[in-house]
């Protein structure tokens, strides 16, 4: 089974602390080994700034992160392999795994285009617009005033769909997603679930995931266990499952996959710890979905949503 995870934040822990290995550190919920063991075919590396980092200095931590993905990860594995596109990726042989990198929020940019231009120059591929906060593109989901886009947003998607670059609505504020559905040509929802199953503000009503349905997009389903779980109790892979299960049933079965937020995650569903227990949830997949349906929801359906 090829898999497809959309999205994840070992750049953030490699960045946070310099003498971690993708290798097999421990500490690391994704790491090189465990992505051979279980044949993950892509993985989508986040650049993540947290909000403590100063907004003059945020644009140069974006860049380290983009360092650490080439030197790190591409630069010491000759099996991981940097990919933009569908043709890329189906240019992978069988022991090589695709290695795509991804901005989640635009903080990093400020008001700046450039920055966002330089940036996809470098090969970022999807850009989710905000983290849980106000910035300069848009609001976030936790943000009371729960604006849409701004002026400079409207900018920032136009400059996406000439590049044709995803819109990562997964952080925005329910304002800030309708404008994306009606200005973006390549909407997705990285790591995002049904809010009618755990009304988190991070979670997508019914109306959103039908939208994305319509604009031909696809929803990561994430191992977060506050999204997944309203009681955040013993949360587990039959949780991710009713979440998968509820998407389908809105029509989503092929515009539904898998991003597993590993490595911005302290809490993590019970059989699901790190990416080799990506093995459990396959076997799971496998005891109540077809073998074509399983690897819709593991590969298919984010690879076929590749703009190019």
């Amino acid at each position: 089974m090829k898999l497809f995870d959309a999205h994840c934040d070992v750049l953030l822990k490699l960045w946070s602390n310099r003498s971690l290995s993708f290798q097999d550190d421990p500490s690391l919920h994704v790491t090189w080994n465990s992505l051979q063991q279980v044949k993950g075919k892509v993985q989508c590396f986040a650049i993540y700034v947290p909000e403590s980092v100063y907004p003059e200095s945020r644009f140069t931590a974006a860049l380290e992160m983009v360092d650490i993905f080439f030197e790190e990860i591409i630069g010491r594995f000759p099996n991981m392999k940097f990919v933009r596109s569908k043709k890329d990726i189906a240019s992978l042989h069988s022991n090589e795994i695709g290695a795509m990198l991804t901005l989640e929020g635009c903080d990093a940019i400020g008001e700046s285009l450039i920055k966002l231009k330089t940036l996809l120059r470098l090969g970022v591929n999807s850009v989710g617009l905000t983290w849980n906060h106000a910035n300069s593109v848009a609001d976030g989901a936790w943000e009371e005033r729960g604006a849409g886009l701004s002026n400079f947003g409207k900018q920032v998607v136009h400059e996406l769909n000439k590049a044709k670059c995803w819109v990562d609505v997964s952080h925005l504020s329910e304002k800030g997603f309708w404008d994306v559905i009606e200005m973006a040509d390549f909407p997705i929802a990285s790591h995002s679930n049904a809010y009618q199953l755990c009304p988190h503000p991070r979670n997508l009503r019914n109306e959103q995931i039908r939208a994305l349905i319509e604009k031909n997009g696809v929803i990561g389903i994430t191992f977060v266990p506050q999204f997944l779980k309203q009681d955040n109790i013993k949360v587990t892979i039959a949780d991710v499952l009713h979440h998968l299960d509820y998407i389908c049933s809105l029509g989503g079965s092929q515009h539904v996959g898998f991003g597993s937020d590993f490595d911005g995650i302290d809490e993590t569903v019970v059989g699901l710890e790190n990416f080799k227990c990506y093995e459990n949830l396959i076997n799971e997949l496998q005891k109540h979905y077809s073998e074509t349906d399983v690897q819709y929801f593991l590969f298919d359906n984010f690879y076929k949503r590749l703009p190019h």
